[in-house]
């Protein structure tokens, strides 16, 4: 999972970038409302922390700006604004949840799980599968009846991405957006090393799946019919 944190105080947001990290989320940091309007157009993410107070572009404007393009990414709001007013506007503007600094890391944490459960209707799949291969979403373990390794950061976030989407091309640099972002100075030729751990991986896992290449258009996960 994929989160951008919009917060213009850095030694906050390096915390908060080294806590999803640690906790197993590919995280993103933007300074100013401006710049999480550009990093949310360019790139794919699955939930925003959002600052209502940073430079160029207030939170809530930002906010509002995604509700009324139909963005519906979930969004929880870290401020040091503690007047009820203040919560009632941002969660009227279209925020899912709100949290006040300071803050404890596990209520963020536990925070951003609910907030981000609640987009699939509470139900919380841990586990997915294709073919004899499942990965644990939790535990980043790809296994098989032959045996099991425990995936990378990175690795793991391209399998998923292939399970999530089995039997369909995803372009080189769609990996390369969602995994290292979108302003990132990584060459194409990365996803190709990444490519080929997992590849060597499922080799060794005796998988009844492979990663296909397209030429000049991308990967797919491709399985028994």
């Amino acid at each position: 999972m994929r989160i951008l944190l919009a917060e213009d105080e850095r030694s906050l947001s390096r915390a908060v970038i080294a806590l999803l990290e640690k906790n197993n989320y590919s995280a993103d940091a933007v300074y100013d409302g401006q710049e999480a309007l550009e990093y949310l157009e360019a790139g794919n993410y699955d939930a925003l922390i959002l600052d209502l107070m940073m430079p160029k572009m207030d939170g809530l404007t930002v906010l509002r700006t995604l509700r009324e393009q139909g963005n519906p990414i979930p969004v929880l709001i870290l401020t040091a604004k503690s007047e009820v007013d203040d919560k009632v506007l941002g969660l009227d503007t279209g925020a899912n949840d709100y949290l006040t600094k300071p803050f404890s890391t596990q209520e963020l944490m536990a925070r951003i799980r609910a907030m981000t459960r609640s987009q699939t209707g509470g139900q919380v799949t841990s586990r997915l599968t294709f073919g004899n291969i499942t990965l644990d979403q939790a535990t980043f373990e790809l296994s098989s009846p032959a045996g099991s390794f425990r995936l990378a950061n990175k690795e793991f976030q391209m399998m998923e991405m292939l399970m999530r989407n089995p039997r369909q091309i995803i372009p080189t640099e769609r990996f390369l957006e969602r995994i290292w972002g979108y302003d990132s100075e990584v060459e194409l030729s990365v996803v190709w090393v990444y490519i080929s751990y997992l590849r060597k991986k499922l080799s060794a896992l005796r998988s009844n799946i492979q990663i296909k290449v397209t030429r000049n258009a991308g990967y797919s996960l491709e399985g028994p019919v």
